[in-house]
């Protein structure tokens, strides 16, 4: 790869810095990280060893942003703006009203009157058709960015589970076009391969000695006979049915199947949500050992190292608290393919910024 000017990151809406993970290791330099959530400073400054600024976007101005960008030659605003108004999760719920719609409004504000060269943007595909984001992407387009945006399968870059996001490249600089996974048609990494090597927790839920974040939720006695007649792939069909819940035993509710499931070893895990410590909102069962996984395999199965830092030493592992930040997470190996281009893309244009 040729060398170039330095790409110097500002994340907004960071949280734990799944994304700032992901363009370190590509390379980029990133300045700090912003997000109104206070439980994101710990590990975002122990992990990306950067600023962590606890602000609401929407009173983040261009001075603040130049004043971290500094003299920086190719500069990124970098961001993944709350997409809960957006996921697939909330079907049939109007969300039109919630306050976090206008927040990618204010990322298009921010990128207008700052105009970095580079611009990335990461969200749930259902973002791509509303109206909120064609908005954005034309208010790009007039700011002179050229634009290019894809919605990506996560396991073609290297993220162990069955995660498709919406990203979003823009340059002042030329064509950029956000790039296919390097594993793209298989084969994906699995389950076992991503957390095989964990050590075994107490059945129905434990902490491991050596590892706070690899706790899992204790199962109540119905949920552990639940787990225990449980096969990997399998459904909560295939329970006795005095272990069904009432709602399953309803015409309206045999459907939902993804709950109370295990996971498979060698298949890729589902979609990593804020409650995939939760064995009855997902199929999160652990592949064979009778409990949830805990929150260091969900942290793992969403693309952080074994090593990435979420509480301080001396902090209570709070499941729901971790939880949140793990599922909100964007994986970092999709970051970090994102990040590998936008570097060969600085280094193969010249910006004619400040001249």
């Amino acid at each position: 790869m040729r060398s170039g000017p330095k790409v110097v990151a500002i994340d907004l809406f960071c949280g734990a810095g799944g994304l700032s993970k992901g363009l370190q290791d590509a390379g980029i330099s990133v300045v700090a990280g912003i997000d109104i959530d206070p439980a994101c400073k710990y590990p975002y400054e122990s992990n990306i060893e950067a600023p962590f600024l606890q602000e609401d976007v929407r009173k983040v101005t261009a001075a603040h942003l130049s004043a971290l960008w500094r003299t920086a030659a190719v500069r990124l605003l970098a961001g993944c703006a709350p997409c809960q108004p957006f996921s697939s999760y909330r079907r049939g719920v109007d969300t039109s009203k919630e306050e976090k719609w206008p927040l990618l409004t204010e990322f298009g504000r921010l990128v207008r009157e700052t105009k970095p060269e580079l611009v990335t943007m990461e969200n749930v595909p259902r973002i791509g058709s509303t109206p909120v984001f064609a908005e954005f992407v034309n208010s790009l387009r007039e700011a002179g960015y050229q634009v290019n945006w894809k919605s990506c399968y996560g396991p073609e870059y290297g993220v162990p589970q069955s995660r498709r996001r919406l990203v979003l490249l823009a340059s002042l600089l030329g064509p950029l076009v956000v790039p296919d996974g390097a594993l793209r048609g298989g084969p994906y990494q699995t389950v076992r391969q991503t957390i095989g090597k964990l050590p075994r927790l107490a059945p129905g839920g434990g902490t491991d000695p050596k590892d706070a974040l690899h706790k899992s939720r204790v199962l109540s006695a119905i949920n552990l006979k639940r787990i225990r007649a449980s096969r990997p792939g399998g459904t909560w069909a295939d329970w006795p049915k005095e272990l069904r819940a009432p709602c399953h035993r309803r015409r309206t509710g045999s459907t939902f199947r993804n709950v109370y499931a295990r996971m498979e070893w060698d298949q890729l895990a589902p979609t990593i949500t804020t409650l995939a410590h939760n064995f009855g909102t997902g199929r999160f069962g652990h592949p064979e050992q009778d409990r949830s996984i805990s929150l260091r395999e969900a942290a793992m199965l969403q693309g952080f190292p074994r090593d990435y830092r979420f509480v301080r030493p001396d902090e209570t592992v709070r499941l729901t608290h971790i939880g949140r930040l793990i599922g909100n997470a964007v994986p970092p190996p999709l970051a970090k393919a994102v990040g590998d281009a936008i570097v060969l893309h600085a280094a193969t244009h010249t910006t004619t910024h400040g001249a």
